[in-house]
Protein backbone atom coordinates (compact mmCIF):
# COMPACT_ATOMS: atom_id res chain seq x y z
CA UNK A 1 0.00 0.00 0.00
CA UNK A 2 1.29 3.81 -0.80
CA UNK A 3 0.03 6.05 2.10
CA UNK A 4 1.70 9.53 1.31
CA UNK A 5 3.38 11.64 4.45
CA UNK A 6 -0.05 12.85 5.07
CA UNK A 7 -2.30 9.54 5.73
CA UNK A 8 -3.38 9.51 2.16
CA UNK A 9 -3.25 6.65 -0.08
CA UNK A 10 -2.37 6.62 -3.43
CA UNK A 11 -4.12 4.82 -5.58
CA UNK A 12 -4.35 6.52 -9.30
CA UNK A 13 -1.58 6.67 -11.84
CA UNK A 14 -1.84 9.08 -14.53
CA UNK A 15 0.45 7.91 -17.26
CA UNK A 16 1.37 10.22 -20.29
CA UNK A 17 2.69 7.84 -23.15
CA UNK A 18 3.66 10.82 -25.60
CA UNK A 19 4.54 14.25 -25.51
CA UNK A 20 3.16 14.68 -29.14
CA UNK A 21 -0.27 16.11 -29.78
CA UNK A 22 -2.33 17.14 -32.91
CA UNK A 23 -3.58 20.59 -31.18
CA UNK A 24 -2.21 23.44 -29.45
CA UNK A 25 -5.04 24.40 -27.35
CA UNK A 26 -4.55 28.17 -25.94
CA UNK A 27 -4.34 27.25 -22.21
CA UNK A 28 -1.86 23.85 -23.11
CA UNK A 29 0.82 25.28 -25.68
CA UNK A 30 1.93 27.91 -27.34
CA UNK A 31 0.78 28.78 -30.86
CA UNK A 32 4.33 28.10 -32.14
CA UNK A 33 4.09 24.52 -30.33
CA UNK A 34 6.69 23.08 -28.34
CA UNK A 35 9.77 21.35 -29.33
CA UNK A 36 9.39 17.58 -28.87
CA UNK A 37 11.41 15.22 -27.27
CA UNK A 38 13.72 12.93 -29.29
CA UNK A 39 12.43 9.48 -29.37
CA UNK A 40 15.04 7.53 -27.73
CA UNK A 41 14.13 9.54 -24.62
CA UNK A 42 9.98 8.38 -24.30
CA UNK A 43 9.54 5.73 -22.64
CA UNK A 44 8.97 2.26 -24.60
CA UNK A 45 5.60 0.45 -23.74
CA UNK A 46 7.84 -2.55 -22.20
CA UNK A 47 9.11 0.33 -20.04
CA UNK A 48 5.49 1.62 -19.04
CA UNK A 49 4.39 -2.14 -18.32
CA UNK A 50 7.23 -2.49 -16.29
CA UNK A 51 6.22 0.62 -13.97
CA UNK A 52 2.33 0.01 -13.91
CA UNK A 53 3.57 -3.90 -12.99
CA UNK A 54 5.67 -2.52 -10.07
CA UNK A 55 2.99 0.09 -9.06
CA UNK A 56 -0.14 -1.98 -9.24
CA UNK A 57 1.77 -4.51 -6.99
CA UNK A 58 2.43 -1.55 -4.55
CA UNK A 59 -1.18 -0.81 -4.26
CA UNK A 60 -1.97 1.25 -7.60
CA UNK A 61 -5.75 0.63 -8.70
CA UNK A 62 -6.86 2.73 -11.41
CA UNK A 63 -4.66 4.00 -14.75
CA UNK A 64 -5.02 6.52 -17.03
CA UNK A 65 -3.31 7.13 -20.51
CA UNK A 66 -3.03 10.81 -21.42
CA UNK A 67 -0.55 12.63 -23.45
CA UNK A 68 0.05 14.98 -25.22
CA UNK A 69 -2.49 13.46 -27.04
CA UNK A 70 -2.50 9.57 -26.84
CA UNK A 71 -3.76 8.39 -30.22
CA UNK A 72 -1.37 9.76 -31.88
CA UNK A 73 0.82 6.62 -30.59
CA UNK A 74 1.26 3.96 -32.72
CA UNK A 75 0.08 0.87 -31.90
CA UNK A 76 -1.26 1.77 -28.28
CA UNK A 77 -4.32 -1.01 -28.07
CA UNK A 78 -1.10 -3.25 -27.59
CA UNK A 79 -0.26 -1.30 -24.57
CA UNK A 80 -3.99 -0.91 -23.34
CA UNK A 81 -3.83 -5.16 -23.65
CA UNK A 82 -1.13 -6.15 -21.93
CA UNK A 83 -2.41 -3.12 -18.94
CA UNK A 84 -5.37 -4.54 -18.48
CA UNK A 85 -4.37 -7.92 -17.49
CA UNK A 86 -2.55 -6.83 -14.95
CA UNK A 87 -3.84 -8.25 -11.37
CA UNK A 88 -4.33 -5.59 -9.24
CA UNK A 89 -5.78 -3.33 -11.42
CA UNK A 90 -9.24 -2.42 -11.32
CA UNK A 91 -9.88 0.28 -13.94
CA UNK A 92 -8.08 1.35 -17.12
CA UNK A 93 -9.07 4.66 -19.18
CA UNK A 94 -7.86 7.13 -21.30
CA UNK A 95 -8.49 10.99 -21.83
CA UNK A 96 -8.37 12.25 -25.39
CA UNK A 97 -8.65 15.11 -27.97
CA UNK A 98 -11.07 12.61 -29.57
CA UNK A 99 -10.33 13.78 -32.96
CA UNK A 100 -8.91 10.82 -33.96
CA UNK A 101 -11.13 8.57 -31.91
CA UNK A 102 -13.66 7.63 -34.31
CA UNK A 103 -11.41 5.26 -36.11
CA UNK A 104 -10.07 3.80 -33.19
CA UNK A 105 -12.56 3.93 -30.35
CA UNK A 106 -13.37 -0.08 -31.39
CA UNK A 107 -10.16 -1.37 -30.95
CA UNK A 108 -9.73 0.28 -28.25
CA UNK A 109 -12.42 -1.29 -26.59
CA UNK A 110 -11.09 -4.38 -28.01
CA UNK A 111 -8.05 -3.96 -25.86
CA UNK A 112 -9.45 -3.75 -22.60
CA UNK A 113 -10.06 0.15 -22.40
CA UNK A 114 -12.86 0.52 -20.15
CA UNK A 115 -14.04 4.23 -20.41
CA UNK A 116 -12.77 7.69 -21.96
CA UNK A 117 -12.65 11.41 -21.51
CA UNK A 118 -12.76 13.38 -24.28
CA UNK A 119 -11.66 17.00 -23.73
CA UNK A 120 -14.46 19.15 -25.28
CA UNK A 121 -13.96 23.14 -24.43
CA UNK A 122 -16.65 24.26 -27.49
CA UNK A 123 -19.44 22.93 -29.51
CA UNK A 124 -18.73 25.45 -32.15
CA UNK A 125 -16.54 24.97 -35.08
CA UNK A 126 -15.00 28.49 -35.39
CA UNK A 127 -14.56 28.50 -31.76
CA UNK A 128 -13.20 25.32 -31.62
CA UNK A 129 -10.60 26.27 -34.25
CA UNK A 130 -9.73 29.62 -32.81
CA UNK A 131 -9.38 27.44 -29.01
CA UNK A 132 -7.58 24.45 -30.38
CA UNK A 133 -6.04 25.99 -33.75
CA UNK A 134 -6.07 22.77 -35.45
CA UNK A 135 -8.57 19.86 -35.99
CA UNK A 136 -12.61 20.19 -36.49
CA UNK A 137 -15.17 20.28 -34.28
CA UNK A 138 -16.90 17.14 -36.21
CA UNK A 139 -14.27 14.90 -35.71
CA UNK A 140 -14.74 15.34 -31.47
CA UNK A 141 -18.25 15.06 -32.43
CA UNK A 142 -17.67 11.57 -34.59
CA UNK A 143 -15.09 10.17 -31.87
CA UNK A 144 -18.02 10.45 -28.82
CA UNK A 145 -20.16 8.62 -30.78
CA UNK A 146 -17.71 5.78 -31.71
CA UNK A 147 -16.75 6.33 -27.88
CA UNK A 148 -20.66 5.19 -27.40
CA UNK A 149 -21.27 2.71 -29.79
CA UNK A 150 -18.03 0.78 -28.62
CA UNK A 151 -18.86 0.99 -25.13
CA UNK A 152 -16.42 3.16 -23.66
CA UNK A 153 -18.76 3.99 -21.09
CA UNK A 154 -19.27 6.38 -19.23
CA UNK A 155 -18.02 8.85 -21.88
CA UNK A 156 -17.16 12.13 -19.83
CA UNK A 157 -16.87 15.44 -21.82
CA UNK A 158 -13.94 17.82 -20.14
CA UNK A 159 -14.82 21.68 -20.18
CA UNK A 160 -11.98 23.68 -19.82
CA UNK A 161 -14.44 27.29 -18.87
CA UNK A 162 -12.31 30.63 -20.60
CA UNK A 163 -14.57 33.36 -19.10
CA UNK A 164 -14.90 35.92 -22.02
CA UNK A 165 -13.91 32.66 -24.39
CA UNK A 166 -16.40 29.55 -24.25
CA UNK A 167 -18.04 30.58 -21.00
CA UNK A 168 -21.86 31.44 -23.22
CA UNK A 169 -21.35 27.81 -24.00
CA UNK A 170 -22.05 26.30 -20.53
CA UNK A 171 -25.70 25.47 -20.20
CA UNK A 172 -25.56 24.34 -24.09
CA UNK A 173 -22.94 21.75 -22.82
CA UNK A 174 -24.88 20.70 -20.45
CA UNK A 175 -27.79 20.34 -22.42
CA UNK A 176 -26.08 17.01 -23.66
CA UNK A 177 -26.37 15.02 -19.89
CA UNK A 178 -30.33 15.39 -20.28
CA UNK A 179 -30.90 13.26 -23.35
CA UNK A 180 -27.89 11.19 -23.23
CA UNK A 181 -25.70 9.27 -21.13
CA UNK A 182 -23.03 11.76 -21.38
CA UNK A 183 -21.24 13.17 -17.95
CA UNK A 184 -19.90 16.40 -18.61
CA UNK A 185 -16.80 17.72 -16.57
CA UNK A 186 -16.39 21.89 -15.85
CA UNK A 187 -13.32 22.26 -14.92
CA UNK A 188 -11.47 25.81 -13.65
CA UNK A 189 -8.85 27.39 -15.85
CA UNK A 190 -5.61 26.72 -13.91
CA UNK A 191 -2.69 29.27 -13.54
CA UNK A 192 -0.34 26.58 -15.65
CA UNK A 193 1.46 28.21 -18.49
CA UNK A 194 1.60 31.97 -20.05
CA UNK A 195 -2.59 31.52 -20.98
CA UNK A 196 -3.80 32.36 -17.69
CA UNK A 197 -4.78 35.26 -16.12
CA UNK A 198 -6.88 35.44 -13.15
CA UNK A 199 -9.69 37.56 -15.54
CA UNK A 200 -9.84 34.06 -17.41
CA UNK A 201 -11.18 31.80 -14.27
CA UNK A 202 -14.39 31.19 -13.44
CA UNK A 203 -14.96 29.66 -10.21
CA UNK A 204 -16.86 26.48 -9.25
CA UNK A 205 -19.90 28.56 -7.58
CA UNK A 206 -20.42 30.63 -10.17
CA UNK A 207 -20.14 27.75 -13.09
CA UNK A 208 -23.21 26.01 -11.31
CA UNK A 209 -24.77 29.65 -10.81
CA UNK A 210 -24.92 29.04 -14.46
CA UNK A 211 -26.25 25.75 -14.90
CA UNK A 212 -29.00 26.97 -12.76
CA UNK A 213 -30.87 28.00 -15.63
CA UNK A 214 -31.25 24.82 -16.58
CA UNK A 215 -32.89 23.34 -13.99
CA UNK A 216 -31.63 22.30 -10.31
CA UNK A 217 -29.36 20.47 -9.56
CA UNK A 218 -28.78 17.75 -7.56
CA UNK A 219 -26.39 15.77 -5.78
CA UNK A 220 -25.51 13.36 -7.92
CA UNK A 221 -23.77 10.03 -8.29
CA UNK A 222 -20.04 9.64 -9.31
CA UNK A 223 -20.48 7.61 -12.79
CA UNK A 224 -17.04 5.60 -12.17
CA UNK A 225 -13.54 6.41 -11.95
CA UNK A 226 -11.91 8.38 -8.86
CA UNK A 227 -11.56 12.15 -9.81
CA UNK A 228 -12.02 15.34 -7.96
CA UNK A 229 -15.29 16.39 -9.68
CA UNK A 230 -18.11 17.47 -7.41
CA UNK A 231 -21.33 15.16 -9.10
CA UNK A 232 -24.34 17.07 -9.54
CA UNK A 233 -27.48 15.67 -12.09
CA UNK A 234 -30.52 17.34 -13.34
CA UNK A 235 -34.16 15.39 -12.69
CA UNK A 236 -34.50 12.74 -15.01
CA UNK A 237 -31.06 13.58 -16.74
CA UNK A 238 -29.42 10.63 -17.97
CA UNK A 239 -25.61 12.07 -17.71
CA UNK A 240 -24.07 13.92 -14.57
CA UNK A 241 -22.92 17.21 -13.99
CA UNK A 242 -19.19 17.45 -12.93
CA UNK A 243 -17.28 20.97 -11.65
CA UNK A 244 -13.87 20.57 -10.76
CA UNK A 245 -12.32 23.71 -8.97
CA UNK A 246 -9.25 23.18 -8.50
CA UNK A 247 -8.16 26.69 -7.41
CA UNK A 248 -12.10 27.79 -5.91
CA UNK A 249 -12.36 24.42 -3.91
CA UNK A 250 -9.51 22.69 -3.32
CA UNK A 251 -9.48 19.37 -3.47
CA UNK A 252 -5.66 18.00 -2.26
CA UNK A 253 -7.00 16.38 0.45
CA UNK A 254 -8.38 13.81 -1.32
CA UNK A 255 -5.82 13.40 -3.74
CA UNK A 256 -4.88 9.87 -4.51
CA UNK A 257 -2.41 10.50 -7.57
CA UNK A 258 0.82 10.61 -9.36
CA UNK A 259 1.55 11.72 -12.36
CA UNK A 260 4.09 9.54 -14.60
CA UNK A 261 5.41 11.83 -17.82
CA UNK A 262 6.33 10.01 -20.97
CA UNK A 263 10.04 10.43 -20.28
CA UNK A 264 9.61 8.50 -16.93
CA UNK A 265 9.55 11.33 -14.30
CA UNK A 266 7.64 10.04 -11.47
CA UNK A 267 5.77 13.44 -10.03
CA UNK A 268 3.77 13.41 -7.08
CA UNK A 269 1.56 16.64 -7.65
CA UNK A 270 0.67 18.58 -10.89
CA UNK A 271 1.99 21.52 -9.35
CA UNK A 272 5.60 20.55 -8.26
CA UNK A 273 8.66 20.14 -10.10
CA UNK A 274 10.03 17.36 -7.72
CA UNK A 275 9.83 14.48 -9.32
CA UNK A 276 11.50 11.38 -9.47
CA UNK A 277 13.44 9.84 -12.61
CA UNK A 278 12.55 6.18 -12.86
CA UNK A 279 15.05 5.55 -15.95
CA UNK A 280 17.88 4.31 -13.63
CA UNK A 281 15.28 1.32 -12.62
CA UNK A 282 14.50 0.69 -16.74
CA UNK A 283 17.64 0.77 -18.60
CA UNK A 284 19.37 -1.01 -19.68
CA UNK A 285 16.88 -3.33 -18.33
CA UNK A 286 13.80 -3.23 -15.73
CA UNK A 287 14.76 -3.64 -11.98
CA UNK A 288 11.87 -3.76 -10.04
CA UNK A 289 13.39 -3.78 -6.43
CA UNK A 290 14.53 -0.76 -7.63
CA UNK A 291 11.86 0.64 -8.85
CA UNK A 292 9.33 0.45 -6.32
CA UNK A 293 11.77 2.18 -3.97
CA UNK A 294 11.70 4.82 -6.19
CA UNK A 295 7.97 5.01 -6.09
CA UNK A 296 7.82 4.84 -2.33
CA UNK A 297 10.28 7.38 -2.25
CA UNK A 298 8.17 9.99 -4.34
CA UNK A 299 5.22 9.17 -2.25
CA UNK A 300 7.10 10.01 0.65
CA UNK A 301 7.85 13.57 -0.73
CA UNK A 302 3.81 14.17 -1.96
CA UNK A 303 3.29 17.63 -0.53
CA UNK A 304 -0.18 18.84 1.38
CA UNK A 305 -1.15 21.23 -1.16
CA UNK A 306 -0.57 22.78 -4.37
CA UNK A 307 0.82 26.75 -4.47
CA UNK A 308 -1.96 27.27 -7.32
CA UNK A 309 -4.37 30.06 -5.09
CA UNK A 310 -3.50 33.53 -5.50
CA UNK A 311 -0.96 33.18 -8.42
CA UNK A 312 -1.54 35.98 -10.62
CA UNK A 313 0.41 34.85 -13.97
CA UNK A 314 0.68 31.38 -15.26
CA UNK A 315 3.95 29.20 -14.28
CA UNK A 316 5.75 28.96 -17.43
CA UNK A 317 8.36 25.76 -15.93
CA UNK A 318 6.21 23.82 -17.71
CA UNK A 319 3.39 23.20 -20.15
CA UNK A 320 0.50 21.13 -19.70
CA UNK A 321 1.13 19.30 -22.52
CA UNK A 322 4.53 17.88 -21.08
CA UNK A 323 3.41 16.05 -17.91
CA UNK A 324 0.27 14.30 -18.82
CA UNK A 325 -2.50 17.08 -17.71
Amino acid sequence: MLVDPFGRRITYLRVSVTDRCNLRCVYCMPAEGVKFLPRKEILSYEELVGIAKVATGLGIEHIRLTGGEPLVREDLPELIEQLARLEGLKDLSLTTNGVLLDKKAKALAQAGLKRINISLDTLRPERFQSIARFGAAEDVNRGIEAALSAGLTPVKLNMVVLRGVNDDELVELARLTLDQPIHVRFIELMPLGEYFTPERLMPAEEILQRLSALGELRPGVHPGGCGPAEIYQFEKAQGTIGVIGAISRIFCAKCNRMRLTSTGRLRPCLDDEASMDLKPALRPHIDEVKLAELIRATVAVKPEKHAMVGRESGSTRFCMSGIGG
